[in-house]
């Protein structure tokens, strides 16, 4: 796959994953599961993307004596999202496309 397509479903993935409540790094992971095989490195990558690009905010709690990071999505996060379903009736339709070429051989 594309290495930028794959980067960019990936953060809408990262932020679906906390849309609905705040959550932390091993959680996300263990979220994303069913649907993708992401490293921690790789979602570290991903989250420090997103905070820079104000589509996330970080904060720090104590968790069991340690400090965990928790990870909300922000108003430009939800926006990106909806604007991640509206690319993705592009993606779409041209997948269609190939694949009814396909049928034509």
């Amino acid at each position: 796959m594309d290495i930028q397509l794959k980067r960019g479903l990936l953060d809408v993935c990262v932020l679906a994953a906390i849309k609905n409540e705040d959550s932390y790094g091993y959680k996300i992971i263990k979220d994303l599961k069913p649907v993708t095989d992401l490293s921690e490195s790789t979602l570290y990558t991903i989250l420090k993307r997103l905070e820079s690009a104000g589509m996330l905010t970080v904060r720090s709690a104590e968790h069991d004596g340690r400090l965990r990071k928790y990870y909300r999505i922000t108003e430009r996060g939800i926006e990106r999202i909806e604007e991640f379903k509206v690319e993705w009736k592009e993606v779409i339709s041209i997948y269609q496309f190939v694949m009814m070429e396909d049928k034509h051989e």
